[in-house]
């Protein structure tokens, strides 16, 4: 693919969200009560899982996980979600409100295979918690995930009761989830550690520049629209929309990217049309008022021309995902 030409975007100041910045250059928990979970089970779930989604389920090891889109078979991304190969199962890891959706949708496939879904989220309890200070705060406790890769998982135990850990993708600060049957003790634990909100959890998002499923990702995104490469496997075999995302591989580039912008002006709202040399090129599907930044999909020749980009009531500057933090 050709280099995407970015404008030169000035860094992020978060010095005024406290617990934000504290997500940055500390530590900060939060609640895990959106995420939800589905276990796999049965003879056949790695080949049928493998076959479903985009990455590969195939070689996983026990403890690691990936990231994956299940896609239509003309290659939309219809859902999203993390896999991890705990042995006995394989447990999707997803938006709560999606698991229905995303149940659904593999149940739909399930033929003459060995393959069992069920929607295990009830039975999982979970607090988070980022920053660079975070091992160093789970440490004190009594809890190691020293060595722990992003995107993958261990047991533990923790003052006689079982923990699970996960170490989640953040690309700029560290984030570990902590499952568990009892969350009171961990909570109290942990007492002393700033506590983040959705909306800086939203801010950290748009920051790290990734899209969220049903939100920017609608049902006609490409999976390489969205820049989520580490989604796809691209070696691994067949699986549903894999011959659209071999075309657009083999074409070189798509026709529109997901990328960050700048705004000055008045606040864009969700699907505000970005505008170069008059005419529309994409659109906003994200935005952090109080940072003056915004996610969104523009065309590829926009940016590779350098194009002045706008929008109804201000200005616009590309940059590059993750965003710049000064």
């Amino acid at each position: 693919m050709s280099t995407l030409a970015h404008n030169e975007a000035p860094a992020l100041s978060v010095d005024h969200h406290l617990v934000l910045k504290a997500l940055l250059s500390t530590a900060a928990t939060y609640p895990l009560d959106a995420n939800g979970w589905i276990a796999v089970r049965g003879e056949d779930r790695e080949r049928w899982l493998n076959g479903m989604l985009t990455n590969n389920i195939r070689d996983l090891k026990p403890g690691e996980g990936c990231y994956n889109f299940l896609l239509s078979a003309q290659g939309r991304i219809q859902q999203d979600t993390t896999a991890f190969q705990l042995g006995g199962q394989i447990l999707l890891e997803t938006a709560h409100e999606r698991v229905p959706a995303l149940m659904a949708a593999l149940d739909h496939f399930i033929i003459m295979d060995d393959v069992e879904l069920e929607d295990v989220s009830a039975r999982h309890h979970g607090i988070g918690i980022a920053g660079p200070e975070a091992e160093a705060k789970l440490a004190a406790i009594g809890i190691d995930v020293a060595g722990l890769e992003p995107v993958s998982t261990r047991e533990a135990e923790w003052k006689g009761a079982k923990l699970w850990v996960v170490a989640q993708y953040s690309p700029l600060t560290p984030r570990f989830e902590l499952w568990a049957e009892e969350m009171a003790p961990l909570t109290a634990a942990l007492a002393d550690v700033p506590q983040a909100s959705a909306t800086d959890l939203e801010s950290l998002r748009i920051l790290e520049g990734v899209p969220a499923i049903g939100h920017d990702i609608r049902e006609k995104e490409l999976a390489q629209e969205t820049g989520q490469i580490r989604a796809l496997h691209f070696s691994k075999g067949c699986y549903l929309g894999q011959e659209i995302v071999e075309r657009i591989r083999s074409r070189g580039n798509v026709h529109r990217t997901f990328t960050g912008f700048l705004f000055q002006g008045t606040a864009p709202v969700t699907g505000t049309a970005i505008i170069a040399a008059g005419l529309p090129v994409g659109e906003l599907t994200s935005i952090d008022a109080t940072l003056g930044a915004a996610l969104g999909f523009i065309r590829r020749e926009a940016l590779e021309r350098g194009q002045e980009l706008s929008y109804e009531g201000g200005t616009l500057i590309a940059s590059p995902l993750p965003f710049r933090i000064a």
